[in-house]
């Protein structure tokens, strides 16, 4: 018989386990090999990203960095449709509501960990696979490698709900090329399967099918180092053929994206595009006129701020922007409008782009005192 301490322990290793492998936990983390696993596992809410998966994926984002025995990261997301369709929005928007605290924890525990990815020791391998927005976005692409497949889908749609592409999208668009990053951030334009490699987002490309022999071989390797990773994962990525033929969806447009995005305030951007008069120039007028007018010109100063800055510096100015969203009108009613109601019908306020004063914008960026996000 086991004596009572080490039936406790055998208990204890039960317990430890059936968490891991419970299907109801909204997060599984499981040691595999060399590699340490974080899976995504909210298949109905496309794995949205909630404040109780935050807080188990940090801490163990930290341990498995100091252990020896672990030698890379993988995230990925269950149910095939998503690896992360974002943030949980409506739970943020109930908090802000009544003022919970909510609203600010959990905008500083995502920052915090979009921080932690991005200055990850270990190899940091995101699958994304399926629908990748927002705060999906923050927890794949400040990782060391982010592998597309034909089924990604990949956008930061923020301004259409009256907030800005936060989780470091300061950091990341600004530093994509040309002004790609500019025009996905102010229309939230989708791209789709090797388009998010040719952007810059994705640094590899993987069939879809051949995402488990990829993640066992992953698995396998023997205390690899970062160039053991980078040559597995490109020994898949060259054998890929999936739409390789297709030029870059924005090719055609890109000498009009750099010289319209290029301009420093959003009145000229919409100017510019006016005065271009092309189909694309109209068609990118009809998105932004739908847009928050605040969060347009937030987004616009957060980008060309951030341009400069290194990630920590990005994730504390916009910690001070995600507050004043909070503070402010157009967060409530984007969300109302395209998640709760779905009436696709937002009433900003103020309502146009000359009514959002430069002090208004000045105010968001100010420092928070003892509320300051601190890295």
């Amino acid at each position: 018989r086991l004596k009572p301490f080490n039936r406790l322990q055998v208990i204890l290793q039960h317990l430890k386990m059936s968490k891991h492998t419970d299907s109801t936990a909204e997060v599984f983390l499981e040691k595999r090999g060399v590699a340490g696993i974080i899976t995504l596992n909210r298949p109905k809410a496309l794995n949205a990203l909630n404040i109780s998966m935050i807080r188990q994926i940090y801490p163990q984002i930290k341990t498995w960095e100091q252990d020896p025995e672990t030698f890379l990261i993988i995230i990925k997301g269950t149910g095939g449709k998503a690896f992360c369709a974002g943030g949980d929005i409506r739970a943020i928007t109930e908090a802000g509501k009544v003022g919970d605290r909510l609203a600010q924890d959990f905008f500083r525990e995502e920052y915090a960990l979009n921080n932690a990815i991005g200055t990850c020791k270990k190899p940091y391998v995101a699958l994304i696979d399926g629908i990748t927005m927002g705060g999906g976005v923050g927890l794949s692409v400040h990782g060391r490698f982010r592998v597309a497949t034909e089924k990604t889908l990949f956008a930061m749609p923020e301004t259409a709900i009256g907030l800005f592409p936060d989780v470091g999208g300061g950091y990341f668009l600004p530093r994509l090329p040309g002004k790609v990053g500019y025009y996905l951030a102010l229309t939230g334009f989708r791209l789709k399967g090797r388009d998010v490699l040719k952007a810059g987002i994705a640094t590899h490309f993987v069939d879809f099918e051949k995402l488990p022999d990829l993640e066992n071989d992953l698995i396998a390797l023997k205390s690899p180092s970062t160039e053991d990773i980078a040559d597995l994962l490109n020994s898949y990525h060259v054998k890929s053929k999936v739409d390789q033929e297709k030029e870059f969806v924005l090719n055609e447009h890109m000498e009009k994206i750099n010289s319209l995005f290029s301009a420093n305030s959003v009145e000229e951007i919409v100017k510019k595009l006016k005065q271009d008069g092309s189909s694309f120039a109209v068609k990118q007028l009809e998105t932004i006129n739908k847009m928050s007018p605040t969060s347009l010109k937030i987004t616009l100063r957060q980008l060309r701020e951030g341009a400069s800055m290194s990630l920590q510096d990005v994730l504390t100015m916009e910690y001070r922007l995600s507050q004043a969203c909070m503070r402010g009108h157009d967060f409530y009613e984007g969300v109302r409008a395209v998640l709760i109601d779905k009436d696709q019908s937002p009433r900003w306020k103020p309502a146009t782009l000359e009514e959002v004063s430069d002090e208004y914008v000045d105010n968001c960026f100010k420092p928070l005192g003892s509320d300051d996000l601190k890295l």
